[in-house]
């Protein structure tokens, strides 16, 4: 069947594949062709691969199917659940004998895995991290790579999705150079990181002061360490020091961004957009976002909702939601 393929010259082609490989964005499911001096590497996702590569054409190709591809499932009686972050993968299984059957499974396929973390309490606490059990692997930390960024992380320490991948490409494409974006709720970088990527001059707060050394670390990774300021702190505690500063402000904190739209509006210049998390009841997912921000904001600032995006369901009748809002004083 035809799927998308990388089409590079043979000579360049073990680089390609080395940088597609290290992005996880070869399709294993197909075998790589080669015909007439050039390679077709199958890929997973068109967008994420034209951020990651400077030269190669994505054309569409009948390539074949892996025959030697050994899964998971192949190894089990039945279709595990998990999500992978870098060279780990993330389960959740109640039953510690499964839990271990998963991960062995895991480990005997061919995933590119080397570390199995197995999901041991809730996200919990101010900073929303989670327990793990380490099944398989020396450590938490991983370094997982998307739309042409590299981000480390320990998953014991900090607050990480995987899952947000395509909402953060959706943001960071908004974003001009010279815009000055502040991240309220920064973690280790998924925004700030990407936005400093594309010009613009970032300040990422947090109150985890792992995620804030984590956000140091992968400014530097990325080679944008001179366009972002990293903070510990509360940003309702720091918003005066930017007061009036910010063209773009994040608020991804679905929970309770209402609790801090005053330090937004502190934040926010003449003419600024204000990208607003939210999880709220399908019959009305936006309303009661855009109500918080309207009573925050005006009568000083003019409020124009320019785009209601559902980012994903969250629970049976519940989405999490984003408003990108302009505000303009």
């Amino acid at each position: 069947m035809e799927v998308p393929c990388v089409r590079v010259a043979r000579e360049a082609g073990e680089a390609t594949r080395t940088t597609l490989a290290d992005a996880d964005l070869i399709d294993d499911d197909y075998e790589i062709a080669v015909e007439d001096g050039w390679l077709y590497i199958p890929i997973t996702d068109p967008d994420a691969v034209q951020a990651v590569l400077e030269d190669g054409e994505i054309v569409s190709r009948t390539v074949d199917e892996r025959d030697t591809q050994t899964t998971p499932a192949d190894l089990l009686s039945f279709e595990p659940s998990y999500e992978r972050l870098g060279r780990a993968a993330l389960i959740d299984e109640d039953d510690s004998e499964r839990a271990r059957e998963i991960a062995d499974a895991i480990l005997e396929s061919d995933l590119p895995v080397e570390t199995v973390l197995n999901k041991a309490s809730k996200v919990k606490g101010e900073t929303r991290v989670r327990d793990w059990e380490l099944l398989a692997g020396e450590d938490t930390e991983v370094v997982h790579r998307e739309y042409g960024c590299e981000f480390a992380l320990d998953l014991a320490e900090v607050y990480f999705s995987p899952r947000l991948a395509t909402e953060r490409n959706r943001v960071a494409e908004q974003v001009r150079a010279g815009e000055h974006a502040f991240d309220m709720f920064a973690g280790v970088g998924p925004f700030v990181v990407p936005f400093a990527n594309r010009g613009a001059e970032c300040v990422g707060v947090d109150i985890n002061a792992d995620a804030i050394d984590y956000l140091r670390e992968n400014a530097r990774r990325n080679g944008v360490e001179d366009r972002v300021t990293a903070i510990n702190d509360d940003v309702r505690d720091v918003a005066t020091d930017y007061e009036g500063w910010a063209d773009r402000i994040m608020m991804n904190l679905p929970h309770s961004a209402d609790e801090f739209l005053e330090a937004a509006v502190t934040l926010a210049g003449d003419d600024c957009v204000l990208h607003y998390y939210d999880i709220q009841h399908e019959d009305d997912p936006f309303g009661p976002g855009e109500r918080a921000i309207r009573a925050a904001a005006e009568p000083e600032y003019d409020v124009t909702v320019e785009t209601r995006h559902t980012v994903r369901s969250y629970a049976p009748h519940e989405l999490n939601v984003c408003l990108d809002v302009r505000l303009e004083r």
